[in-house]
């Protein structure tokens, strides 16, 4: 059946309307939404379609899923807040109390950004330093090492008995390092051949090796690299660091003593 030039002009004009509406439809978002245009919280009800035909949301959830209609910072009065942070602080002191090391300085964020806002700078800044502790003259020194059978603790027997016996150290102390490098020539003496590398020793800092302030020479620092050489094997050297001290003690057999 045939239709009439008016039908045809109500069925073109129905799909006219159709399509206005559709279009619409599409471009609606929170402005075109009934009241409330805006909801707070989170709230599953307050949707739109965007021009994609997906749904977007209007309520204040939606900036933490991203899932806002395109139109909701300025509809629902959104601005953006950018990101606040305080001032920095001191900086820390170096990493290393002799030579070249790190320190570091850090601040606080005081305001996140939200809204598209802008995002925080950084929050840590590192610079290069040099240590100079006053201790950093030990760390210098290079111990001299023997094997602990080399005793100093013996008698003399040549002192007259009218001779003044010698002034009595403090007793003596451990102190254990890891070596960290070793050179070949220890290895070809039974005593230093033990020193091998990441292998803990303990060397004896007895009375009669210690100096005026009462600690050996050369028994290094903690935290920082220093160097040994046997006293009586030429070539035979090397260096570790300092992991702890112990007063009153006395190391194993099979140690080694200060020099």
């Amino acid at each position: 059946m045939a239709l009439s030039h008016g039908d045809k002009c109500l069925f073109v004009c129905g799909i006219l309307a159709m399509m206005v509406l559709l279009v619409q439809r599409v471009e609606t978002g929170c402005a075109h939404r009934e009241s409330p245009k805006c909801c707070p919280g989170r709230n599953n009800d307050c949707f739109e379609l965007n021009r994609r035909m997906t749904i977007c949301y209007c309520d204040t959830y939606c900036q933490k899923t991203g899932d806002c209609c395109e139109d909701y910072p300025t509809v629902c009065h959104i601005s953006a807040i950018d990101c606040v942070v305080s001032s920095w602080g001191s900086w820390s002191e170096c990493s290393q109390l002799c030579g070249a090391g790190s320190k570091e300085r850090t601040r606080q964020v005081i305001t996140p950004p939200r809204n598209g806002g802008m995002p925080c700078p950084d929050l840590k800044q590192r610079r290069g330093c040099f240590g100079q502790s006053p201790v950093c003259s030990t760390a210098k020194e290079v111990a001299k090492i023997l094997p602990h059978s080399f005793k100093r603790n013996f008698k003399d027997p040549w002192r007259r008995p009218h001779m003044l016996m010698k002034e009595e150290k403090p007793s003596s102390s451990c102190i254990i390092y890891p070596c960290s490098v070793t050179q070949p020539a220890c290895r070809m003496n039974l005593w230093s051949s033990h020193m091998t590398r990441e292998q803990p020793v303990c060397v004896e800092c007895q009375g009669d090796a210690m100096g005026r302030t009462n600690r050996c020479e050369g028994d290094g620092l903690e935290t920082t690299r220093t160097f040994w050489t046997a006293a009586s094997l030429p070539g035979c050297q090397g260096s570790w660091v300092r992991e702890r001290l112990q007063e009153d003690c006395r190391c194993p057999e099979h140690s080694f003593i200060f020099v």
